[in-house]
């Protein structure tokens, strides 16, 4: 199962808000249609946004011929590229389709599927690395891992980042079980992440954010894993708001924490987590869940979707390619 495919010049994706209850595709022909899945989280993952941003590109050459029309088309590309401000995936990915569009659109397409699959080989090198690392780290016996948000398929093409490690090594046989993270307000953890466990039969129980650094703290957790939607110069690492309070809590109990995420979340060009930009969504997340609102009617709120995680908290970063031991001074860059 792909959470991304293109088809009959339309992009097919999985339904994430509809999901654990009904596994549906939406279907967007439009550039408009694709930015409104984007921010609606129909499509969520760093991963995941930028392969449907390389196909946003040939989306928007559908709409606007970029040799006759080149002011509309970079305006339907960076409606594509601005959807989320805080991964830096989906600029990235963007970006590389667009070096392929003077070429023409089946080309872009060319370039768009490439990435796709780049991204599926990419999860199967994290959670290979992810898990030798984990083995290394833990002394071999079986692992009690802690996960925050959805970092499995969904939120990639396949198999996923700090997700395809716990499916490593569920399929290794080394996996005791897995503490999924509600992941409020929007219940990624709870709807997504326990439903991909479910399927891959591996063992969990899920957990409230807040109790999650009460588990660390308590000697129940060996390894917390987190994805990451940008990833600094020097180590810094966006995700998920919550992943910051695992980070310490690992720190002070001594185990632990490890950022998974491919190459194309690192940003080189930012310097650190400070230069993060963090998106601020609607107050209705926060104050009511499914159209049920049960804050005050009055009641503001406040919703950052994530938080940043300093480089010295983080014990490693996998990707694809490498291992970086952020604790022993090293930098992504």
């Amino acid at each position: 199962m792909q959470t991304i495919s293109w088809n009959d010049d339309a992009i097919d994706l999985i339904d994430q808000t509809k999901l654990p209850h009904e596994l549906t595709v939406f279907r967007a022909t439009t550039v408009a249609q694709l930015v409104d899945a984007i921010k609606r989280l129909v499509v969520r993952g760093a991963p995941a946004i930028g392969v449907a941003g390389g196909y946003g590109v040939v989306l928007a050459m559908g709409e606007a011929d970029p040799t006759t029309d080149p002011e509309a088309f970079a305006r339907l590309v960076d409606e594509v590229r601005n959807a989320r401000p805080t991964a830096v995936n989906l600029a990235v990915r963007v970006d590389e389709v667009l070096t392929a569009v003077s070429d023409g659109r089946v080309a872009a397409l060319v370039a768009a599927d490439r990435i796709k699959d780049e991204e599926i080989g990419s999860s199967i090198a994290m959670g290979e690395r992810g898990a030798d690392l984990v083995g290394q780290l833990v002394g071999g016996r079986s692992v009690r891992a802690m996960t925050i948000c959805n970092t499995g398929g969904l939120a990639t093409v396949e198999r996923g980042t700090a997700l395809a490690v716990i499916q490593t090594i569920h399929e290794r046989g080394d996996l005791e079980i897995a503490y999924p993270l509600e992941t409020r307000p929007l219940l990624q953890g709870a709807r997504l992440t326990t439903w991909e466990l479910g399927r891959m039969g591996a063992p969990y129980r899920l957990v409230v954010d807040s109790a999650g650094p009460a588990l660390i703290s308590r000697g129940m957790v060996d390894v917390v894993l987190a994805g990451a939607d940008r990833i600094a110069a020097n180590g810094d690492s966006a995700n998920k708001i919550g992943t910051f309070s695992l980070a310490l809590a690992a720190r002070h109990a001594g185990i632990p924490f490890l950022i998974v995420a491919p190459e194309s979340t690192v940003d080189a060009d930012t310097a650190t987590g400070a230069d993060i930009e963090i998106e601020l969504r609607a107050e209705a997340e926060v104050t009511g869940f499914a159209e049920v609102r049960f804050a005050p009617g009055d009641a503001a709120a406040l919703n950052p979707a994530f938080d940043v995680t300093p480089a010295e908290l983080i014990t490693a970063i996998v990707t694809d390619r490498r291992v970086v031991r952020c604790h022993a001074g090293e930098r992504p860059e």
